[in-house]
């Protein structure tokens, strides 16, 4: 698997990798190195993690993030090239972003071997949305023009949800060829009978997830201003990393409210189950007036349904389509004031709260990563091995 992204931190990522390495599969994953405390090459739960580059996740524009990029590019291909030659690998998967990391595997597919390319984010709008690129305008176009080449390039293509394989489909491939599997939490780390625990007598509000615009964590600053002195026991913890952090950190010292809303670095999966455990309530604050957060589906929210953790969310294009009111308070189209009051709403009613968790959780119990990751495996199988899998058939 090749990925620009930290493996120990994409559950995405972990999943399908753990999965494979379970059933006896050997697995390289190719990804980034969050500083010189990570190894650069260790074994996790059976899988070869390679992490050829350091990065920090500070990007203020296009040229900065591209230029890291490229750089990745480079050495991952000449990674895979290099332990192909002496392992030799029957399907690689390559996970966007960017789309065009799919071509790192030009020596695999030149030897007729399967590529996958797994969509996490439609890369046009992520862009747009990132660096304020106008949708139409030429770059966008261009990068809709990379999304195509790609996926005729990929022998197969998975998409993060079905909004998404629509418009994928729509405009940049044939929907034989493409597949959705949804970000899914893994119950070995998101199980609420394992990791629940209330660690502090404060009501605790967590958002635990990338620090971008798009993900409206400005809007929930805001509003828990608004109404923190009305729950004086109450915190906001914010975990994560992003080129908003430093905007956001601002604000909340314009605010004066420094010690009720608290930042947090990055935590590994398993480390930030246990945070997002130890909370009262979950906030999902992406913005409806982005197209791309409002398509873009939250892995955080069914980690916290799991989790027995009531969720406000705003109610997205996408969360609508997964979700109904019984199992997510929703506020309307980025309304700071409206979600205030669900916060404050919420924090006094806890029968509200334990009907919206028990509700999270039935739905939880035929959407988690363990019920469905067979359907990847059969795909895996299907791509290396296609002529049994049409004689089963």
């Amino acid at each position: 698997m090749v990925a620009y992204a930290f493996y120990e931190s994409d559950t995405r990522i972990l999943q399908y990798a753990t999965a494979l390495a379970q059933r006896g599969d050997s697995v390289d994953v190719i990804a980034l190195r969050r500083g010189k405390s990570f190894p650069a090459f260790e074994v996790l739960h059976g899988v070869n993690v390679f992490r050829i580059q350091c990065r920090t996740v500070n990007e203020h524009g296009l040229f900065a993030y591209a230029n890291r990029i490229a750089r990745f590019f480079i050495r991952s291909s000449w990674c895979l090239y290099r332990n192909q030659r002496h392992y030799p690998y029957d399907v690689v998967h390559v996970h966007n972003v960017p789309d065009f990391l799919v071509f790192t595997a030009l020596s695999a597919k030149s030897k007729r071997k399967p590529v996958i390319l797994d969509i996490h984010d439609l890369l046009p709008e992520f862009f747009a949305s990132k660096f304020g690129i106008r949708h139409g305008s030429f770059i966008f176009n261009f990068l809709t023009l990379i999304e195509k080449c790609s996926a005729s390039f990929a022998t197969h293509v998975i998409i993060a949800n079905d909004i998404w394989r629509d418009r994928l489909v729509a405009r940049s491939s044939h929907p034989a060829k493409c597949s959705v599997v949804r970000n899914r939490p893994d119950l070995s780390i998101f199980q609420a009978e394992s990791v629940r625990k209330k660690g502090s007598d404060k009501f605790l509000l967590t958002y635990p997830g990338s620090l971008n615009w798009h993900q409206g964590l400005d809007i929930a600053i805001r509003a828990f201003a608004s109404v923190a002195d009305q729950m004086p026991d109450t915190e906001f913890h914010i975990y994560g990393e992003g080129p908003a952090k430093p905007s956001l950190i601002e604000l909340v010292g314009q605010l004066d409210i420094q010690d009720r809303i608290l930042f947090h670095d990055f935590l590994s999966s398993r480390a930030i189950a246990k945070v997002m455990a130890a909370t009262d309530l979950a906030i999902e604050p992406k913005r409806t007036n982005s197209a791309f957060s409002n398509e873009a589906l939250s892995t955080k929210i069914l980690e916290f349904m799991s989790l027995g953790v009531p969720v406000i969310a705003c109610r997205t294009r996408i969360h609508a389509y997964y979700y109904d009111d019984s199992i997510i308070q929703y506020y309307e189209d980025d309304n700071e004031k409206e979600l205030a009051e669900q916060m404050l709403r919420l924090k006094n009613d806890p029968g509200l709260r334990a009907r919206l968790a028990t509700n999270a959780q039935i739905y939880v119990q035929s959407n988690t990563w363990d019920a469905r990751k067979h359907e990847y495996l059969e795909l895996v199988d299907s791509l290396v091995h296609p002529k049994v899998q049409a004689n089963v058939t």
